[in-house]
């Protein structure tokens, strides 16, 4: 329920400002309230909607440049997280990050974007495990929440889900190597959403978001 809620909000089919009414969500899916609740305050979390005291919850509008603001600081992030992980990560955290990287690659076998979406969440929860800074770990954690539903859009574009995989081995690959400046780089790429990969996600909305 909360997948499908995210996606209606992300792809325009619940507008900002659109009220989210918890009988009506609790009818829809043939749930008691308390279910709704408890995805409407993930979905709180994640930033995708606001509750106001006394009114209830309304979709939260999310401008372009915001948008790319924050995939701009996840990139950072994320990169920071693989040039540490590189230098720190630990034999049981490798083993994870392996276990990992071999569940997104059955997932992009069998073409199932919704498994290769929640095994790409562990691959990412491994590195930021693997390098050894708590506080940049929950940072790198926290935007990948506010994030997830439009990287989840991304994997729908065609082919994306591959060379997801394919950025995916090469990060292994350096962080294994210890090569903190190649991690590094790899996974700034492979977040960014600059040129054709930002295309393909505004592409990707039925209605595009707001700019500014």
């Amino acid at each position: 329920m909360r997948d499908f809620l995210e996606q209606e909000i992300v792809t325009g089919e619940r507008r900002p400002g659109e009220r989210l009414d918890e009988s009506a969500v609790a009818a829809r899916f043939g749930v008691s309230r308390t279910p709704v609740r408890e995805a409407i305050n993930q979905l709180v979390s994640a930033g995708l909607v606001d509750q106001i005291p006394n009114r209830g919850a309304f979709v939260r509008g999310m401008g372009l440049a915001e948008l790319v603001e924050m995939f701009e600081v996840m990139a950072e992030l994320e990169g920071m997280a693989g040039r540490l992980a590189a230098r720190r990560i630990g034999e049981g955290e490798r083993k994870r990050l392996r276990e990992a990287m071999a569940a997104c690659a059955e997932a992009a076998e069998s073409s199932d974007t919704d498994a290769y979406y929640y095994e790409n969440e562990r691959f990412h929860q491994a590195i930021y495990d693997s390098c050894g800074n708590a506080f940049l770990a929950a940072e790198a954690r926290r935007l990948h929440i506010r994030l997830k539903a439009y990287r989840r859009l991304q994997l729908r574009v065609p082919q994306r889900m591959r060379q997801s995989l394919a950025e995916h081995q090469r990060i292994v690959a350096m962080i294994e190597a210890g090569d903190g400046e190649g991690a590094e780089a790899e996974l700034k790429s492979h977040i960014s959403v600059q040129g054709e990969r930002f295309a393909d996600l505004v592409a990707s909305l039925k209605a595009p978001l707001p700019r500014g």
